[in-house]
């Protein structure tokens, strides 16, 4: 399945939103540095689906706010 996340660096809050079906907010602390923000990103989505790790990647937006992720 495929997602569209948008992540927010440096946020104040911690947290996964659900906007739609396939879209979600991803609030997170660390500053958007050398994939600090992702990977607490991917660790929130982690949690937030209770996925393993190795199954959640990033097809599109590494290095942009809107990220297109794939849990398979």
């Amino acid at each position: 399945m495929n997602l569209s996340v948008r992540v927010k660096p440096r946020s104040r809050t911690t947290g996964v939103k659900k906007v739609s079906e396939r879209e979600f907010v991803v609030c997170v602390r660390s500053p958007a540095l050398e994939g600090r923000a992702n990977e607490e990103a991917i660790e929130l989505l982690v949690d937030f689906f209770g996925v393993p790790k190795s199954r959640i990647s990033v097809l599109r937006g590494a290095k942009s706010r809107n990220k297109i992720i794939r849990i398979f």
